[in-house]
């Protein structure tokens, strides 16, 4: 997957893109980790279940120069990609989904895109 202005999952009537006055350090005090690269990521289970290893995690990746990013729903091991919206049995994952997206917009690291 490559990183892209605007973003959107597969299913979902949103679109985001990064916030214009997003910074590394926003990104930071938002649970975001720096890699090797110099890319910033996030990782989070959908799953509220402490015990449930198998759940499915949300992957935010910022590009290093801040411009672009990429956002993708996948099974725990990030091998396959999930469709959270797709399925009736996903309202738990989808929620927390949607809980996470609108925190990082009220935080000013994403801004949500009106088509």
């Amino acid at each position: 997957m490559a990183f892209e202005k605007n973003v959107s999952l597969k299913g979902s009537g949103k679109t985001f893109r990064l916030n214009e006055q997003v910074k590394r350090y926003t990104l930071r005090d938002n649970g975001f980790e720096e890699t090797k690269n110099g890319n910033f990521q996030m990782v989070r289970d959908l799953d509220n279940s402490v015990l449930n290893k198998q759940g499915i995690k949300v992957k935010i990746v910022v590009a290093a120069d801040l411009k672009t990013l990429k956002v993708s729903t996948t099974t725990s091991n990030g091998l396959q990609t999930v469709d959270v919206y797709g399925k009736a049995t996903m309202a738990a994952a989808k929620e927390q989904l949607e809980y996470i997206l609108d925190s990082l917009v009220e935080n000013g690291v994403l801004a949500e895109v009106s088509e």
